[in-house]
């Protein structure tokens, strides 16, 4: 297996096949995948590349690194492992304070309209 590697601000008009003919000429591309997003069915703008060997992933980078393709200057570094995020969670516990009763006036205090 490879060297994997991030490229990024890609061109959102780029797919997979083109992805994969930009980097071919700095060695034996494994896979190219760009990022599509689920829901829209658009590029995020990111995808990943992985090379044959280490030493082709090198100059990969080096080479296409603030290279240019199509009016955008690309983005491309080793890919790092993706950090393990809690599925669903959306920041850390918290929760509302103490007393849950309402505001307002005091109910209890009795009296009538002649208070003051």
């Amino acid at each position: 297996m490879g060297k994997k590697l991030y490229v990024g601000n890609l061109p959102f008009s780029i797919n997979d096949a083109s992805l994969k003919e930009e980097f071919s000429a700095h060695g034996t591309v494994e896979t190219a995948q760009v990022i599509m997003d689920k829901f829209s069915g658009r590029s995020k703008g990111f995808g990943f590349v992985e090379m044959s060997t280490e030493e082709e992933a090198k100059i990969a980078i080096e080479q296409m690194s603030e290279k240019e393709v199509d009016g955008r200057k690309i983005v491309v570094n080793e890919a790092k492992p993706m950090e393990k995020r809690e599925r669903g969670s959306f920041g850390g516990g918290g929760g509302r304070g103490g007393n849950r009763n309402g505001g307002g006036r005091d109910r209890n205090s009795g009296g009538g309209r002649d208070r003051w």
